[in-house]
């Protein structure tokens, strides 16, 4: 299972980058950089920081929706809205460089990803969501069942995911889980990601 963390500083007790090493520590599979506000240099600072970091199991490190960002700052992927250009036209700028994954909520979107050369897809959201209450109806199991089946590239389950429901979204073909509070609400980040792999 891939477990991908989703930074938010805002709602963070404590450090973002306290909470990336923590997470490097942790051996989280993924760790998306997801802090919109911030400008470009100033996001291109804390990604060369967190990159930097001791990562002693080989985490990923992304970026949301700046590949220049992710290249300046040698990370090993961005992750794009689903209304940005296909991953394609940014792999003209990065090569292969990069891992490029795109936030999808219809199977439309999912296949317009794929067929744009994305590596993997998030799918949103999966239940009721803490970190973005009224962002949309939750689709469910079934739905993401049927998202899973319809593409050839990871889908990992966004949205609400708890260590409680992650099954839920294993058991749909999820080829793991996102998410914001799912991670930055433990102080055990090795111990929520062991009990989420123990659900695989």
């Amino acid at each position: 299972m891939i477990l991908a963390a989703i930074t938010d500083r805002k709602s963070l007790d404590g450090e973002l980058l306290w909470f990336v090493e923590r997470g490097l520590a942790a051996g989280l599979d993924w760790i998306q950089i997801r802090e919109k506000d911030l400008s470009g240099q100033a996001l291109f600072e804390l990604c060369r920081a967190a990159a930097a970091l001791p990562n002693p199991k080989g985490t990923k490190l992304f970026v949301n929706g700046r590949a220049d960002i992710a290249l300046a700052a040698a990370l090993d992927g961005v992750h794009l809205p689903s209304d940005s250009p296909s991953p394609s036209e940014y792999r003209l700028c990065s090569g292969l460089k990069l891992l490029i994954g795109v936030s999808c909520h219809s199977l439309e979107e999912l296949r317009r990803a794929q067929e744009g050369g994305a590596d993997y897809a998030f799918y949103s959201p999966m239940f009721e969501s803490l970190a973005k209450p009224g962002y949309g109806p939750a689709v469910g199991q079934d739905a993401l069942a049927r998202a899973c089946a319809a593409v050839q590239i990871p889908v990992l389950a966004l949205g609400g995911v708890t260590a409680e429901n992650a099954h839920e979204c294993v058991v749909a073909g999820a080829a793991g889980v996102a998410g914001i509070s799912l991670f930055q609400s433990t102080a055990d980040l090795a111990g929520i990601a062991a009990r989420l792999r123990s659900q695989e």
